[in-house]
């Protein structure tokens, strides 16, 4: 009889079904002790039908005998071993998360093809330190256990919700504890894909091994994808004898120091090859380190949690994610989206480079000292590196000057047209680019008040540029501006509301807006510690050269027309025409966004609860439709064109509903 949740299992009941492999299934359980005391552990079980599975059972006793010997942060603990009615099961440690491969798969789908580079860093980091402590164990007597683990990839390593790396499946691990400590000739063991050479041949393995497969799972992180693909004899031959391209020719973008290290990983030649997962990881930390120096192992837990949050959401519980990590994600998903090739001259094959950020220059400055310093002639000399790669003679891979003609491709995923398409030298566009770069770069390094600064420089050129918009938010809250911030990304959402940014954005906008409000509460007209109750509110937080008017005369129970209260050159007129052009080409979802937003700008404007209300009648949603078109008519003056014909509807409906 199958098992179900609530079933004892020897010591243990089972609470839920986890999954199925091959030849296991997994369980999360409890382990039940004396006086109530309880354990959750994960259950995994040999499947009835392969119960005289000598093999498949001889292997799955060797991964309880290694595993009962590792107490490592970075490696799964198994606590207990056996077999209840002839089933031989493992309860090991429950990691509170998912594989490293569902995150991967996950990021790819909101928007992050690639993980970012601290948190993939950090992952293979975390990989090694687990790996070298097995590689390292001795028995009691101080002879070394000889483990390798032969199977590291993307399923074999849990991510937690708290930023716990582990690692497990020690199933095919060689040990010399183990029965079949020889690998016979011409076995392989392992899955294809994350063999090394040496594996792929049969050959006897070593640590080495799995600082390979580790190598492996960093390129995937960093790229998104293998280094190969195809048939497991191609695969292997082309990995065997090293025909497969550097990370960075697949992502340009990655830092060079960083491709050096995982090519070094990835080495055919094993004298090549880093000699332990130790010296793997210490070179992966000083990279991390000198690379993003602020880096907290909380980044990976709250990737995690914003790429899970549905899954935890049905079973009844959320996870904390601070908004300041909002911001930064929605940053690597920008830096995702934009293009990191550069066309070559006439004549030469494409070549794929990267554009080094210019050095910034943390030494705090007055802001007109470093507005002199990066504007105009200044600007361009203190960025001659970034310009000299772009205009001057670009050398490719391959040695080859690119000629000055040469144009830096520039499209950004949301372009904005005539601003975004001159490419020229000292063109608004290259202008706003540099000091783009300029402003990432500070952000990076930690110096706010110098990304603010690019950013505004970037924004002077260009106006609504989506990419700065985006940086100089990040930039000012970081800063503890929590109110510019949301200027800024207000600004963000109402510019560019078909962007796929736009989500992340409106709910930063309500993070900070409500952050600023907790600091600095609104002082109402008169000194009166609050607002008092049927008073109009204060104005919510605006973009740049968006102005929510009130009339303060007017009775706390009615709206002022917004026809009346706002004029006709205000951009929440832009933004009530951009809505109802959404509407006309049917585009429903963007326009419900912008319709909100534009009753958050100003919850007293009659046009922003119109167009919710037909557009919800277009969707079919009659109901959710009444209460827009009520609330039109709450705030719509006397002669409002679309008076007469909303109050027709809303009788005909509520004559239909007898309300």
């Amino acid at each position: 009889m199958a098992l179900q949740p609530g079933d004892k299992f020897g010591r243990y009941e089972l609470v839920s079904w986890v999954g199925r492999g091959g030849m296991a299934e997994t369980w999360r359980a409890r382990w039940m002790g004396d006086a109530g005391v309880t354990k959750s552990v994960l259950i995994k079980k040999v499947l009835p039908g392969f119960v005289a599975d000598e093999a498949f059972v001889s292997m799955f006793v060797n991964e309880a005998r290694i595993s009962a010997t590792l107490s490592h942060g970075n490696i799964a603990q198994v606590f207990d071993f056996g077999r209840v009615d002839e089933q031989y099961f493992l309860a090991m440690e429950l990691v509170d998360g998912a594989p490293l491969h569902r995150i991967m798969k996950r990021a790819a789908t909101t928007g992050l093809p690639r993980l970012p580079i601290p948190i993939a860093t950090y992952i293979a980091l975390e990989i090694c330190r687990g790996l070298h402590y097995a590689h390292t164990r001795t028995d009691d007597k101080g002879v070394p256990l000889g483990i390798v683990h032969r199977d590291i990839s993307p399923d074999n390593v849990l991510v937690s919700y708290e930023g716990q790396v582990k690692i497990v499946d020690f199933g095919i691990a060689k040990a010399r504890m183990a029965r079949n400590f020889q690998t016979e000739p011409g076995v392989v063991k392992g899955k294809y894909l994350f063999f090394s050479p040496e594996q792929a041949r049969g050959r006897e393995v070593d640590a080495r091994t799995d600082v390979w497969a580790t190598g492996l799972v960093l390129y995937e992180m960093l790229c998104g994808q293998p280094p190969v693909s195809g048939s497991q004899a191609s695969v292997m031959m082309r990995m065997a004898n090293g025909e497969f391209p550097s990370p960075r020719e697949v992502h340009p973008g990655l830092p060079e120091e960083l491709d050096d290290i995982v090519m070094k990983a990835l080495s055919v030649d094993l004298s090549a090859r880093y000699e332990s997962a130790n010296a793997f990881g210490d070179a992966l930390a000083g990279f991390l380190y000198s690379h993003s120096p602020r880096f907290s192992t909380m980044s990976l837990a709250y990737l995690a949690r914003v790429l899970f949050r549905g899954d935890m959401a049905q079973e009844g519980r959320e996870l904390s994610v601070p908004p300041s990590f909002i911001d930064e994600l929605t940053l690597w998903r920008q830096q995702a989206e934009r293009p990191t090739q550069v066309p070559p001259a006439r004549g030469l094959a494409p070549v794929a480079i990267e554009v080094p950020p210019p050095a910034v220059d943390k030494t705090p400055v007055a802001p007109t000292e470093l507005r002199a310093r990066t504007t105009g002639r200044g600007m361009l000399v203190g960025a001659a590196v970034a310009v000299g790669v772009i205009w001057g003679g670009i050398y490719g891979s391959f040695g080859q000057p690119l000629s000055q003609s040469s144009e830096v491709l520039m499209n950004p995923a949301y372009p904005i047209p005539g601003q975004l398409d001159d490419i020229r030298p000292g063109s608004a566009a290259v202008l706003a680019e540099e000091a783009r770069k300029m402003a990432q770069r500070a952000l990076d390094s930690g110096a706010y008040r110098d990304a603010v600064d690019f950013a505004n420089q970037c924004l002077d050129s260009v106006p609504d540029h989506p990419q700065c918009l985006l940086t100089s938010g990040a930039s000012l809250a970081r800063a503890g501006r929590f109110t510019e911030a949301a200027n800024q990304y207000q600004r963000f959402v109402l510019r560019h509301p078909r962007h796929s940014l736009m989500p992340t954005a409106r709910t930063l906008v309500e993070e900070y807006t409500r952050k600023s409000a907790e600091e600095q509460p609104v002082q109402p007209s008169g000194g009166a510690e609050a607002t008092a109750p049927g008073s109009v509110p204060p104005p919510r937080v605006a973009p740049a050269g968006y102005k929510v008017i009130y009339d303060q005369e007017a009775p706390a129970s009615r709206a002022v027309s917004s026809e009346r209260a706002i004029p006709a050159n205000s951009p929440i007129r832009e933004v009530v025409r951009d809505a109802r052009n959404l509407m006309g080409a049917r585009k429903y979802r963007e326009a419900i966004g912008v319709a909100e937003w534009c009753v958050k700008l100003d919850p007293y404007n009659a046009d922003c609860y119109l167009v919710l209300g037909t557009t919800y009648s277009r969707l079919n949603l009659p109901d959710i439709g009444a209460q827009y078109y009520r609330r039109f008519l709450e705030h719509a003056p006397s002669n409002h064109s679309s008076r007469p014909s909303v109050t027709k509807l809303l009788k005909k409906y509520d004559s239909k509903h007898k309300r």
